[in-house]
């Protein structure tokens, strides 16, 4: 009984956090959010994630209370329709009159760069989605070194780029602990060890000598202006420190320099999820560094083109009047509108 109790009071905090955040998080996620308020050490996060869904498991907590990682999603799930086949035309009929908000244009034609982000963990991805997809910069989360396939897949969008004569960047947002600023440093050597791949269709690798590499977060600056949490430990997720002489990698240049520079502590970029207007801020000024603050008209230039384009066709056909005269009948009831 007293382990129930926890465990609905757990499941309360976690909700009464989650209201100030605004956004779902993974599991993974809320662990780093109880490391940052100090709750937990980093040696802690899977019990933790056990308990967050042993509450889920119990209903004391929703069961769609945590974000899922896109990897472990179903696919080929159909629903049937719930509105008559003359019903669910109308909805297309209406797509035809406003297809021209969903056209892709080239949104790259014309720019001097194109840009691709990468961040460490998935709740950074959900944070900054909203602004990537304003400025149609394609973001993943690399899961610390990132896999081989993910590099060759936007290796290969760089190299697409770098053919039509754009400057490539990729953006990287990660922890500020000494293998999270690793991390980002090896980031063009292991593209660069892709760069004799073939693709099945013929494509070649790209090799990203003059690609621009841009780590935008979390850096010290930021988080001592914004009074992020930092953690006062190097504990890593095997449950190691690296701030002890018994690691292995104690004694290496990169773990030796970061502890003469920032001493035995770390900042995980989860921290800046409870802050999201700031998160997002910093987000895109990193992108307008690049595309200028009036990159947002530029884009939308482009997207009246399409809608005067489409406008002037509709209207010449007699397409736009077919259209309305098929919605009304439909709205009036007519024959098979069911």
């Amino acid at each position: 009984m007293i382990r129930e109790q926890g465990l609905i009071e757990f499941a309360l905090t976690l909700e009464s956090i989650g209201s100030q955040v605004g956004f779902k998080i993974s599991a993974r996620g809320w662990c780093y959010q109880l490391e940052s308020l100090r709750v937990i050490n980093k040696d802690q996060f899977n019990l933790v994630e056990n308990v967050i869904n042993e509450c889920r498991d119990k209903g004391y907590l929703p069961i769609d209370f945590v974000a899922e990682e896109e990897a472990r999603k179903f696919s080929g799930v159909e629903k049937p329709e719930d509105e008559s086949p003359v019903r669910y035309m109308r909805r297309y009929l209406e797509g035809a009159r406003n297809c021209q908000e969903w056209y892709c244009p080239d949104w790259w034609d014309g720019e001097e760069y194109y840009i691709q982000m990468v961040v460490e963990k998935i709740d950074l991805k959900t944070l900054f989605e909203p602004v990537c997809e304003k400025y149609h910069i394609p973001i993943a989360t690399s899961k610390g070194w990132s896999s081989k396939l993910q590099r060759a897949e936007y290796a290969r969008r760089f190299k697409e780029a770098g053919d039509r004569g754009l400057k490539c960047v990729l953006l990287y947002c990660g922890d500020h602990d000494p293998d999270g600023l690793r991390i980002s440093d090896f980031l063009k050597k292991n593209l660069y060890d892709l760069r004799n791949i073939m693709w099945s269709d013929g494509t070649e690798g790209y090799d990203p000598r003059n690609l621009i590499i841009d780590r935008f977060g979390l850096n010290f600056d930021f988080i001592e202006a914004n009074n992020l949490t930092w953690i006062d430990n190097l504990i890593t997720a095997s449950g190691k420190n690296l701030a002890s002489p018994t690691h292995p990698n104690y004694h290496l240049p990169y773990v030796q320099d970061y502890l003469a520079e920032y001493g035995a502590r770390k900042c995980e970029a989860n921290a800046i999820v409870p802050i999201p207007d700031i998160a997002r801020a910093l987000c895109r000024e990193s992108i307008e560094r690049y595309l200028g603050a009036d990159a947002l008209d530029r884009f939308e230039a482009k997207r009246q083109r399409i809608r005067d384009e489409l406008s002037d066709f509709r209207e010449r056909t007699g397409l736009d009047e077919a259209i309305k005269t098929a919605i009304r009948l439909i709205d009036e009831g007519g024959k098979n509108g069911g």
